[in-house]
């Protein structure tokens, strides 16, 4: 996946008299189309599939998921580090079918790193449209959903079997593959003590990076 967080480098910000931090550069939003229609809001820890066009800011496209790859929407998770700090902060708050022109910095983007096309130190622009909104694996209903045997912990097979769930809940028939591609991700993540469950305390974890 493209916008996978690889290690990006974000330098530590410069203190102000009496020792106060530099707040977070912020990522730029402007809402290029919104449904009149919204039923639910995007927020941490859900799931989003979305439809996107990076470019740099010369306006050279580095990446479309229309036109790229297998040309079809991704998935990811919300504020767990699946994808760059730009993403996480940039597209919360949205409606399915959306679309957000998010002007991202570099130290929220890849940083002095750079990535592939992507050059060192660039502010990024991207074309973000959301296609579909899920419930995802951090929020508390959820666990308590996925917690069939009530022990606290969550075993791979709980985290496929509410994978599935969700899939047919919103009309989807289930895909044995991509739940079990999902929960491997999830664990490899959210399983800190590699004991092969995830607990309740790992599972609402909340990371800093927002």
């Amino acid at each position: 996946m493209l916008l996978a967080c690889w290690s990006w480098v974000c330098a530590s910000l410069v203190a102000l008299a009496g020792g106060a931090k530099l707040p977070d550069p912020e990522v730029k939003i402007e809402v290029l189309h919104r449904p009149f229609l919204c039923h639910r809001k995007s927020k941490y820890g859900d799931i989003l599939l979305v439809h996107h066009e990076g470019f740099l800011e010369n306006g050279t496209l580095f990446h479309s998921s229309r036109v790229h790859g297998d040309k079809n929407p991704v998935w990811f998770t919300v504020g767990i580090r699946e994808v760059i700090r730009g993403w996480d902060k940039g597209l919360q708050n949205m409606c399915a079918g959306e679309r957000r022109k998010l002007t991202i910095p570099p130290s929220l983007a890849y940083g002095k790193e750079g990535k592939g096309k992507i050059p060192p130190d660039s502010t990024l622009i991207f074309d973000i449209e959301i296609m579909e909104i899920r419930n995802g694996p951090r929020s508390h209903e959820s666990f308590q959903e996925m917690d069939l045997n009530d022990d606290w912990k969550l075993s791979k097979e709980e985290v496929r079997e509410y994978l599935k769930k969700e899939f047919l809940r919103h009309g989807y028939a289930p895909n044995d593959t991509h739940h079990e591609a999902m929960a491997e991700d999830i664990f490899s993540k959210e399983d800190e003590n590699k004991d092969g469950f995830i607990s309740a305390r790992e599972f609402t974890y909340k990371h800093d990076e927002l």
